[in-house]
């Protein structure tokens, strides 16, 4: 569909006219003849000298040429455009977190896979986070491990393959054997910083309990909640453990529900699968839909013809000049 980026310029179309109306004629002052013997002349001949003026008058052809001119220059000013057919560009409207913990109680094999096979923690929490990962296309999503302290494995990104490819390169004690869920948090809060999204997620997993963070996860949960960052938060510890490895449910609790997040525990593979279904419809796909209507630039065609006809109206006149020269010189010529 044809449009014009600039339409008010047609309000120039009548100031030639304007011009031509209001300003006066422009005038050249130049002497017609220049004779040492005027005097002479107008005795000789009983005229009297005066002085007189020659009106030059611009030909058919030449105005239309200038009117011709000024269209083409007006429309190219109006910046014609054609418009396309818009265009949707889908955009993620969420950025989601995973914290996993590393430390080396996640190598206990409690779990069993598909097939029934005993594996460790880690194996379990990383084909469950592969599957629930595949089902987040149109979010942004990124990955940081936590042990000794927290490391962002993963900055924020909408190439989820290469999110599921490190996630599944995860190793146990990889950030050290202890627990910094605090610290964890902590990060996962900065990263969010250069983060536009309008929903802002973080899934908290670990199996043990925080001993060395600088941050206690309970305050580091308060400046999330301040950010507009929600936290859920997954226990997949023994509750009967003792020591580092035991549970700090309270503490998991209290994270999740300070941030309006959800606190889940999962004691085998099955309940884990569960809890990232529930996560998964709790935190459904959100995506922004951007519409974007290219115009292509028409502005170019009327300057070209502008300066092709512009040309041509020279050539022709060249042409025809030498010629209505001579025509006027054999007039005078003849008897």
């Amino acid at each position: 569909m044809p449009t014009f980026a600039h339409p008010w310029f047609a309000l120039l179309l009548p100031l030639p006219m304007l011009v031509y109306w209001l300003l006066p004629p422009h005038e050249t002052r130049r002497p017609a003849v220049r004779v040492p013997f005027l005097a002479e002349l107008a005795r000789l001949s009983g005229a009297t000298p005066s002085e007189g003026a020659s009106v030059g008058r611009r030909g058919l052809w030449r105005t239309l040429t200038l009117i011709v001119c000024w269209l083409l220059a007006l429309l190219a000013l109006m910046r014609p455009q054609w418009v396309l057919p818009p265009i949707h560009h889908d955009r993620p409207a969420r950025d989601l977190l995973l914290l996993v913990d590393l430390s080396g109680s996640m190598e206990t094999e409690d779990f069993t896979d598909a097939s029934g096979r005993t594996v460790s923690r880690l194996a379990a929490v990383k084909r469950v986070l592969d599957d629930f990962l595949a089902r987040r296309d149109g979010d942004r999503a990124g990955v940081v491990v936590f042990g000794n302290a927290p490391f962002a494995l993963v900055p924020f990104t909408t190439d989820l393959t290469l999110a599921r490819r490190l996630l599944a390169e995860m190793q146990v004690g990889m950030a050290g054997p202890r627990t910094v869920l605090g610290d964890a948090i902590g990060l996962g809060i900065n990263l969010f910083d250069a983060s536009k999204a309008p929903a802002k997620t973080m899934i908290a997993l670990t199996d043990g309990n925080d001993t060395a963070s600088r941050v206690p996860p309970s305050e580091a949960a308060r400046i999330a909640k301040d950010r507009g960052i929600v936290i859920h938060t997954v226990a997949v510890g023994d509750p009967a453990a003792a020591g580092e490895e035991k549970l700090d449910e309270t503490a998991l609790r209290d994270v999740a529900a300070a941030t309006g997040g959800g606190y889940y525990r999962a004691l085998d593979r099955d309940e884990l699968t569960g809890i990232y279904s529930r996560l998964d419809a709790v935190e459904a796909r959100k995506v922004e839909t951007v519409s974007f209507q290219p115009r292509l630039e028409l502005y170019w065609l009327p300057l070209a013809a502008l300066a092709l006809f512009s040309m041509l109206a020279q050539a022709v006149r060249l042409v025809r000049w030498p010629r209505r020269r001579g025509a006027e010189a054999k007039a005078e010529a003849a008897p």
